[in-house]
């Protein structure tokens, strides 16, 4: 029989180990190129589009004059996220300083936008206005052709087997902060997860020598915090203002910029590989790309910000809440130790399908508190979605939070219970809902869980997130049992889905012996993973 406690959930589950098929393309086997020339896009939006012109507007439940709903935003934008949607349904107009904005929690309309119709829709000037002195013109804000050049470029650090190779620094790093740790102590999780991530981007895809400039990523975090901490009715406003949080935001991306142009410079000067997929790690790939001519050196630099903040500061959290809620759920953590306990040592890539309760303890962190609460989408021409008419060049407001948290979709929402993603495999055992065959490819819709977007711009790193999850979060546990030192888990939306003060747990380090292979390193000792 099912484990009794994944029975409601799973019925209605899609398969959340989706690393290619919730995406519309993988970049293993696909050109991404060639993303826009499907034609079944097409015949779903004649479809789709039929009688737009009688189609009503969205629900449009008002605001206050000149500032729109920024104030409900301010007091609590998940929250104000959550409400609107329960209140008014999947689509639904909100205003922030006179920019005409919608709201989109219909996951059938989501994947429209996403897989279907992503032709239709591009990232629009809100994000461009609000993340381009960050980001520039790299992946994440990049459009047409110019995303395409990139993502052929770059996506070879990312393809199946370099992903694996970076497991063996992912978990070396997990045992070092193991190490770090005695028993009894009580730790930050959210400055523990944000060493070990930043750890794992200087090993694996920009080359230690990022090491260096630590401090300046971490004041470089702090402004983008600051800067987009909707708590602030000045966070809604163009960065050019010179507030005094502007100002610190661009004085410190600057010295981050700059920083990187010196590694990269350094990586130059060293003799990149004639073939970016010959590199050894992703800064390897841009400079050997930027040498073939398939990048600019504004576009270099570009990307290895965007990836800076979305290889560590998104993996951070990920890790953060995980560990959270698995310290405030010890029978579940309990099953996690005893699927990694008993490995042959610490789990692996290859492990990892063999570990269903571990990649279940993930994803339901990632639904739960998902670190990304907000994909934004603008349509290119008027569309119908929902039965509504959308009109072109407003703002679309993807959030996986409220849809992860909806009732339509979750049993018990609210609740933190990894179990649902579990099903019975018709040997008796227990999988992972993807793994074969059961109720978890059952009714629910598939982009009722997308804490990585979907469809061709899916996040590129999305495989290697998710490695390292696990990966992280089995080492851990195969040396400490965690306890949870706060009482009660808040966050807050800025640029991601932050915490809102310390995440402490208290460490108990584990009795049972483990074999001198798996031994943690010691804090100081330098950590060799060739």
């Amino acid at each position: 029989m099912p484990d009794p406690a994944t029975s409601s959930d799973s019925e209605r589950a899609r398969p959340s180990d989706s690393d290619e098929r919730a995406a519309a393309v993988d970049t293993d086997a696909i050109d991404v190129t060639d993303a826009t020339d499907a034609t079944d896009a097409t015949d779903a939006t004649d479809t789709a589009d039929v009688g737009i012109a009688d189609a009503p507007p969205p629900p449009d439940p008002g605001g206050l004059p000149l500032i729109g709903n920024v104030h409900e935003l301010a007091g609590d934008a998940l929250a104000f996220y959550e409400r609107r949607s329960a209140e008014h349904g999947g689509i639904v107009r909100y205003d922030v300083f006179g920019t005409e904005s919608y709201l989109v929690t219909d996951p059938e309309a989501i994947g429209r936008i996403l897989v279907e119709d992503h032709d239709r829709f591009v990232k629009g000037e809100m994000p461009r206005e609000q993340l381009g002195a960050l980001l520039g013109d790299g992946l994440f804000l990049a459009e047409g052709e110019a995303w395409r050049e990139q993502r052929t470029a770059i996506r070879s650090a990312f393809f199946r087997d370099r992903v694996a190779a970076y497991g063996d620094s992912m978990v070396e790093h997990a045992r070092a902060t193991a190490a770090s740790w005695e028993d009894g102590e009580v730790v930050d999780l959210h400055a523990a997860s944000t060493e070990y991530a930043f750890a794992v981007l200087a090993e694996s895809l920009l080359g230690r020598d990022i090491e260096r400039e630590r401090e300046t990523v971490r004041a470089a975090a702090a402004a983008i915090t600051d800067r987009f901490d909707t708590r602030r009715p000045t966070s809604f406003l163009p960065e050019w203002l010179p507030t005094p949080t502007n100002r610190r935001y661009r004085r410190r991306l600057d010295a981050l910029r700059e920083a990187i142009r010196d590694l990269v410079a350094d990586r130059r000067a060293a003799g990149p590989p004639a073939d970016p997929g010959a590199a050894d790690d992703l800064l390897g790939t841009l400079v050997a790309a930027a040498e073939l001519g398939a990048l600019d050196d504004d576009e270099v630099v570009d990307n290895a910000v965007t990836f800076l903040f979305a290889g560590h500061e998104t993996s951070a959290l990920g890790l953060t809440y995980a560990l959270y809620c698995l310290a405030d759920t010890p029978e579940f953590q309990d099953r996690v130790h005893a699927e990694v306990a008993a490995l042959d040592g610490d789990p692996t890539p290859a492990d990892l399908r063999a570990c269903p309760a571990l990649t279940a303890a993930v994803d339901e962190a990632l639904r739960l508190y998902p670190p990304v609460h907000s994909f934004f989408r603008e349509p290119t021409e008027s569309v119908a979605l929902g039965g509504y008419c959308v009109p072109a060049g407003v703002v679309l407001t993807l959030s996986p939070w409220a849809v992860h948290r909806d009732g339509r979709w979750w049993d018990d929402p609210e609740t933190y219970r990894p179990e649902r993603w579990l099903c019975e495999a018709e040997d008796g055992g227990v999988v992972h809902g993807d793994d074969a065959p059961g109720p978890a490819t059952g009714a629910r819709p598939e982009h009722a869980f997308f804490p990585f977007g979907g469809g061709p711009r899916h996040c590129i790193g999305m495989r290697f997130a998710r490695q390292e999850l696990r990966l992280a979060i089995g080492t851990l546990l195969r040396r400490a049992r965690l306890e949870p030192a706060t009482a009660e888990l808040s966050v807050r939306a800025s640029a991601n889905t932050r915490p809102d003060g310390p995440v402490r747990v208290c460490v108990h380090v584990r009795d049972e012996a483990l074999g001198p292979d798996e031994l943690s390193p010691s804090p100081d000792e330098p950590i060799d993973t060739s």
